[in-house]
């Protein structure tokens, strides 16, 4: 029989290698449909039980290392991920979690665009000339 805390640790290391195939060695070990499945497992499991929350679960930051031939700088800003919604009843609470932040209460325009799977990109730009291409990385450091 599994514990909470033995299968949320299961789910934790099954995430970190998804994570690793994925964003260090760019190849999915499995479609996203499958990620997405053990994520929201895990995630359910640590709303239902908070303690099982680590400072380094899946649900708790983005992406991994990035390989170490790459030189690293720092994101001027995080670049995080939203969250998955599947239904409406996920899609209020993300509109209310937003007004929270905000601190509006009045209606909101979102701008929705479908999903496309690829690589997340930052790119700056100095007097119109690109200066730096650089993936996500870790959502805090980036190749």
């Amino acid at each position: 029989m599994t514990t909470p805390q033995s299968n949320a640790q299961a789910l934790k290391d099954t995430l970190q290698d998804y994570n690793y195939h994925y964003y260090v060695m760019d190849d999915p070990k499995v479609p996203d449909a499958e990620y997405d499945r053990v994520f929201r497992e895990l995630k359910t499991l640590e709303q239902e039980s908070p303690e099982l929350i680590t400072l380094d679960s899946p649900t708790q930051r983005v992406g991994d290392k990035p390989l170490n031939e790459f030189s690293q700088v720092a994101h001027k800003v995080p670049m995080l991920s939203l969250d998955n919604v599947f239904n409406h009843d996920e899609l209020l609470a993300f509109d209310k979690r937003i007004k929270e932040r905000l601190e509006r209460s009045d209606e909101l325009e979102y701008v929705c665009e479908p999903k496309l799977d690829g690589l997340a990109v930052s790119l700056m730009y100095e007097d119109g000339l690109l200066v730096q291409a650089a993936t996500r990385g870790d959502g805090q450091t980036f190749p």
